[in-house]
């Protein structure tokens, strides 16, 4: 009979060293499989028993430690880990790549027609403000006064960079339009997860020593970490915005698009989706999701009282967010 399963193993963190780009990119490939939308509700609940159970020192019978990881990673696809409550399906992370690539192959098929360019842009800021705020932090909740800002703001954002670069390339080659997408999305980055942090920016987030105790909350911690996720979240648009171009514009001039000029679209998300299922979860492991700083970097009042109170302590740490 095969011993039962340790309650010891810790759920809490990550299957694999998240101190290295390898460890961070095979959790990040699991957070973000794409096959765990089509999960049902069954199966849903039956993850969440089994990871419920195992916090509160009850194993499953014959339960493994792969199944228990598994169970921990499906787990972690559909419930809030503050809330615990079940997330939208199309803001959780495992949605990211089949929503994208629809997103941004029908942004980058349709850019022509101002009509087309104020649709496209909108549905993909009304996209991300569904995620921003499914993903929301319960440490610093997002209110809705945040959430409206930051979706209007990063919209008009969008619009005007794609609209004011649609009338500059107007006079050069087709192909700079195409990068045009692009461009507007990096820039509603920009905007958007700023607008959508502010309250981090004006009032810290949590920092703590290498043992996980608080030792306050820094502005400066928080500009790192918004710093990091608009440098991954533009990263991640990359593959997906800038290869297809190349690949369309030499595409469009073969016959079998002239004569089948409606396959540009499917073709388009296709390319983008084969670059999304790669960029993501590379991107997303760019950077330690605990990031870290030199205490000597943080404000010069919380310097002092981390000099004062913890005097072993040189480095600081923080979740980044995504």
């Amino acid at each position: 009979m095969a011993a039962e399963l340790s309650t010891s193993i810790n759920i809490k963190e990550p299957r694999w060293d998240q101190g290295t780009f390898v460890g961070r990119a095979k959790h990040f490939f699991t957070v973000t499989d794409p096959r765990n939308i089509l999960l049902s509700n069954e199966q849903l609940e039956h993850a969440h028993k089994i990871i419920t159970d195992y916090r509160q020192g009850v194993v499953s019978p014959g339960l493994t430690e792969d199944e228990l990881w598994r169970a921990k990673y499906v787990f972690d696809s559909a419930f809030h880990p503050d809330t615990g409550e079940k997330m939208i399906l199309i803001g959780r992370m495992s949605a990211q790549v089949p929503m994208n690539m629809t997103i941004t192959g029908c942004m980058m098929t349709f850019y022509k027609t101002t009509p087309a360019v104020l649709l496209w842009q909108w549905i993909n800021q009304s996209f991300n403000a569904i995620v921003n705020y499914t993903n929301r932090s319960g440490d610093a909740p997002i209110t809705v006064s945040q959430l409206g800002t930051a979706y209007v703001s990063a919209t008009t954002g969008a619009v005007v960079t794609a609209l004011g670069l649609n009338a500059l390339t107007k006079h050069v080659s087709p192909l700079f339009g195409r990068f045009v997408p692009f461009a507007a999305v990096a820039a509603a980055n920009c905007i958007n997860i700023p607008l959508m942090r502010q309250r981090e920016l004006q009032h810290g987030i949590p920092i703590t020593d290498e043992n996980d105790n608080r030792l306050g909350e820094s502005t400066k911690a928080a500009q790192q970490a918004i710093s990091q996720v608009v440098v991954s979240r533009i990263l991640m648009a990359s593959p997906g915005m800038a290869i297809p171009p190349f690949l369309m514009n030499h595409l469009e001039k073969k016959a079998f698009l002239k004569k089948f000029p409606w396959m540009s679209a499917p073709i388009q998300v296709g390319l983008v989706g084969f670059c999304l299922v790669f960029a993501t979860p590379l991107c997303c492991a760019l950077f330690p999701q605990k990031s870290s700083m030199s205490v000597s970097r943080l404000e010069p009042e919380l310097q002092e009282k981390i000099r004062a109170n913890h005097p072993g302590v040189e480095r600081v740490y923080f979740n980044k967010g995504l």
